[in-house]
């Protein structure tokens, strides 16, 4: 078989995007498939479910899972949380291990390269923030990291401007096997769009409030329909689990939930390529992380 005729062979499989909370895994997943679908968020642990975002190129597919940063779980949540990573490893080609570039190894990363021990799976060091340091420092990372690891490729990149993301698509499709094209050249996510639509809301709530609120907050689409106008109409509840947070998120004469509806409204527009009226409520669900059934209906289900 010539060169060329190897080339033309279309390739497909799928990438988990692994690492520590806050070290940008979903502003890369984002950038790599060119739309917005995961939440971005300074606050840590904001993923909670294994988001597939999907990369269509020439010849070529890349389904990315991103998932939530690897942690101590402390609720019913979080144990699901880890178990969604952990079983990421066991369903794909390649692994990105993505760290902050601008931070020292810690306990989060060496747990996560002992969890990699028992991977056969080829993993990439994928550094970010790299416009944050100056290549020297990158340099004295690399080597850090490979002592500790035999990584298959190094790539440092900054998710956030895209520098050598290029090169990191070029180097996983190195590692694909030959394969079909699992979804339309213009499909970004096998998510249904109520899934992403709770995720950007959710994302709006953790920009406009304290560190108490992030990790007690739940959004579910309870209606989502195109009315008769043409524009989507989009319910949505937003869960607590104390009346006190309830009071946070509603704000003073109900600013705070008003400005998250504006910003949510904007993404989920571009989103849908439409007009949309987005109603939202705030009810209490005391303690629902540690519920099975809550759990269960905001769809974070066992694997």
């Amino acid at each position: 078989m010539s060169q060329q005729e190897q080339s033309n062979k279309f390739r497909s499989g799928f990438v988990a995007i692994i690492g520590r909370p806050n070290v940008g895994k979903s502003t890369l997943m984002n950038h790599l498939i060119g739309q917005k679908i995961a939440i971005m968020s300074d606050k840590p642990q904001t993923t909670r479910n294994k988001i597939h975002g999907v990369y269509t190129g020439d010849n070529i597919q890349i389904v990315f899972l991103d998932t939530p940063g690897i942690h101590k779980p402390n609720s019913k949540l979080g144990n699901y949380m880890m178990k969604s990573a952990e079983s990421a490893l066991k369903e794909v080609e390649a692994v990105l291990f993505l760290i902050d570039g601008s931070e020292d190894i810690g306990g989060g990363d060496r747990y996560i390269i002992e969890q990699l021990g028992r991977v056969k799976t080829p993993v990439f060091l994928v550094v970010n923030k790299i416009d944050k340091i100056d290549p020297e420092a990158v340099l004295n990372k690399i080597v850090q990291y490979k002592d500790l690891y035999p990584f298959a490729e190094v790539v440092p990149i900054s998710a956030m401007n895209g520098n050598n993301v290029t090169t990191l698509l070029e180097q996983i499709s190195k590692y694909l096997p030959e394969g079909p094209q699992y979804y339309p050249a213009d499909q970004v996510t096998d998510h249904p769009e109520q899934f992403v639509c709770a995720e950007l809301i959710r994302e709006k709530i953790l920009h406009l409030t304290r560190e108490e609120i992030p990790h007690s907050i739940a959004v579910q689409i309870e209606d989502m329909r195109v009315q008769d106008n043409g524009v989507v109409y989009i319910g949505a509840v937003v869960f607590v689990e104390r009346d006190s947070q309830k009071g946070i998120i509603i704000g003073k004469r109900g600013a705070l939930l008003k400005e998250v509806g504006k910003t949510a409204r904007i993404d989920i527009e571009n989103l849908l390529g439409s007009k949309v009226f987005l109603e939202l409520w705030v009810k209490v669900k005391k303690d629902w992380r540690n519920q099975d059934r809550v759990l269960n209906d905001l769809g974070f289900k066992h694997e």
